[in-house]
């Protein structure tokens, strides 16, 4: 891909490929978008959802890293027709699967942000699963989850990896957009972001 029409776009830029932090602070609910030239198999060109932050850690989800699990391949109590995928929530915990809804009856959930939540009663959630025809935009599932010890997200925002955004609870539940997130979430900061969003991830001038 050639992107010499892009650096048309910047003339003021004397480095386009420097990425810089928007000076964001990370807060539950808020995501995560990885610098455009990120190589690595989990983070990137990922979108993050940050669970939680404190001073001891943080914690997030990658929202659009899709595996080849379907939840009916783990459960075999689920009774769906629909096939329900499991996304890599990040390289930590595996073994251990999560979800994202927007149903505020799932007793013991944790509240993510206004209208979205994380995990509670499985119980529960199965019995909804079996109940309804679609949980299409209502629950998301993940293997794994990200992790940073305290100070360590900070650093990598101050060293440029992360840009610190927000987005609606629709987007982050419309999995069939969840190819496209990475893109979108950046586009919609504008400006010199928005020139990123189209960068190849491995750039070159030829």
């Amino acid at each position: 891909m050639n992107i010499y029409p892009y650096l048309r776009a910047m003339p003021n830029e004397t480095d386009i490929f420097k990425i810089e932090s928007n000076h964001v602070l990370p807060t539950r609910g808020k995501i995560l978008i990885s610098e455009p030239f990120l190589c690595d198999k989990f983070f990137g060109r990922s979108v993050v959802l940050m669970i939680d932050h404190t001073q001891e850690g943080s914690m997030g989800l990658v929202m659009n890293k899709l595996s080849p699990l379907l939840l009916t391949e783990i459960f075999d109590d689920l009774h769906c027709r629909e096939q329900i995928p499991i996304y890599w929530g990040g390289p930590l915990g595996t073994d251990t699967i999560f979800y994202v809804h927007t149903l505020q009856n799932i007793p013991h959930s944790f509240q993510v942000k206004k209208g979205l939540y994380m995990n509670g009663d499985f119980e529960a959630v199965k019995e909804y699963i079996n109940r309804e025809q679609s949980i299409e935009g209502k629950i998301r599932f993940f293997m794994g989850y990200s992790g940073w010890d305290s100070g360590q997200l900070l650093q990598e925002i101050k060293e440029n990896t992360w840009i610190v955004s927000q987005t609606d609870t629709g987007s982050l539940m419309d999995e069939k957009g969840s190819d496209n997130l990475w893109r979108s979430s950046m586009k919609e900061l504008g400006g010199k972001y928005r020139i990123w969003s189209r960068f190849p991830q491995t750039p070159s001038l030829n």
